[in-house]
C-alpha cells in the first residue's frame, strides 16, 4: 500500500518581536508530549542571538491546528560555559522509565579553534510538564563505538520491557565529498538507564545518504519497525526526510523513495525539510518537521495518507 504525507502547512513559527532572549528564533526538533483531548504540549530548541538553544514550548491542538497557549519562557536553558551543553540543547523524544518520564536531548559543545561536537544528555519531566537536568554529566558521552560525536537519540520500549535506542553518531568530519559521515547507531538497555552501545543500525551509501540526525521510530517486533530522519546525500544537497525499515529494529534497510514527503515548490519549507517526529492520534498518524533554515521558518505538520 503506497504512503502519502499530506503537508498541512506550518504551525508555529517564532515572531523574534518580544520572544524571549532564549528563545528569539527558530522552533526546531519538535517534540509532542499530550496534555489532554487533542492538545499536545510541543516543545522545541529555540535560539538566542548567539545561536545557542534552550528548550521552548507551545500548546497546540493538533486536530484543529490551533495555538492554544504559547509560552514565554525557556523550559531549559543551554548551560554554562565548560558544560556539556554549554552551546546548545537540541531534543530527541521522550520515555517513561518506572513511572519517570525522560527527556533526551544532544548537549552542543563549540570550543574555540575546535569542531563543535556533541553529548546526549537527559532532562526529568516532571508531571506538570516542566523539565529539569537529570544529571550535570551526559547520559551518554563519547566512547570507543562512538568516538567523534553524539546527537538526537529516539528511545522506544519494548513488549517484554526492554528498552531500543536509535542515536547518531559521527565516523569523520569528512567522508571525501566535504561532507560528514554521521550515521545512525543502536543500543539496547534491559533498565532504560544503562545502555549496551550495539553499532552501525542504518545503512549509509557514501554520495546518497551519509548524514544522517534525529532518528524517528515506530512499529513493534510483531509487525516490524519504520523510521523517518533527516540526511545528506553528501553531494550537496540540503536536508530531506528518509525513509526506512527494519523487522527486528537491529537491522535496518534504506527505502528513500518511499517517505513521499520532500520539499515544497515555494514557502517554508521549499528548500529543505527535516527533524521528523513521527507519533498517532485518534487513529491517524501524523509527522511535526521543520522546513528551511533548521528550523528557522518554524514546524509543520502533514498526516499520512494511504493510497
Amino acid at each position: 500500500m503506497k504512503k502519502n504525507w499530506q503537508k498541512l502547512g506550518v504551525l508555529y513559527c517564532p515572531s523574534g518581536s518580544g520572544q524571549h532572549p532564549k528563545l528569539m528564533s527558530h522552533a526546531a526538533n519538535p517534540l509532542p508530549v499530550l496534555i489532554e483531548g487533542d492538545v499536545y504540549r510541543v516543545f522545541f530548541s529555540g535560539r538566542d542571538v548567539d545561536n545557542r538553544s534552550s528548550v521552548g514550548a507551545v500548546d497546540i491542538d493538533i486536530v484543529n491546528r490551533k495555538i492554544i497557549h504559547e509560552h514565554n519562557h525557556p523550559f531549559f536553558e543551554n548551560g554554562p560555559e565548560g558544560s556539556f551543553y554549554a552551546d546548545g540543547v537540541s531534543i530527541g523524544n521522550c520515555y517513561k522509565v518506572d513511572g519517570v518520564q525522560y527527556m533526551l536531548f544532544m548537549g552542543w559543545q563549540a570550543p574555540k579553534g575546535k569542531h563543535w561536537r556533541g553529548d546526549v544528555g537527559r532532562l526529568v519531566v516532571k508531571p506538570d510538564l516542566t523539565l529539569e537536568l537529570d544529571h550535570e554529566l551526559p547520559f551518554m558521552a563519547v566512547d570507543a563505538v562512538d568516538p567523534i560525536s553524539l546527537s538526537y537519540p529516539w528511545v522506544m520500549k519494548n513488549e517484554i520491557g526492554s528498552y531500543s535506542m536509535w542515536y547518531g553518531s559521527t565516523t569523520t568530519w569528512d567522508a571525501g565529498n566535504g561532507e560528514m559521515l554521521h550515521v545512525i547507531n543502536y543500543a539496547s538497555s534491559a533498565d532504560g538507564h544503562s545502555w549496551n552501545r550495539e553499532g552501525l543500525a542504518v545503512p549509509f551509501e557514501l554520495g546518497r545518504a551519509q548524514a544522517f540526525s534525529r532518528p524517528t521510530v515506530v512499529g513493534n517486533r510483531e509487525t516490524g519497525y519504520e523510521m523517518w530522519f533527516s540526511y545528506r546525500s553528501g553531494s550537496g544537497e540540503k536536508y530531506r526526510i528518509g525513509y526506512a525499515v527494519s523487522k527486528d529494529g537491529e537491522t535496518w534497510e534504506l527505502s528513500l523513495s518511499e517517505p513521499d514527503i520532500t520539499v515544497s515548490v515555494e514557502g517554508w519549507d521549499s528548500e529543505m525539510i527535516e527533524y521528523p517526529f513521527v507519533f498517532d492520534h485518534k487513529g491517524k498518524r501524523y509527522m511535526l518537521y521543520n522546513g528551511n533554515g533548521y528550523g528557522a521558518t518554524g514546524f509543520g505538520l502533514a498526516v499520512l495518507e494511504h493510497e
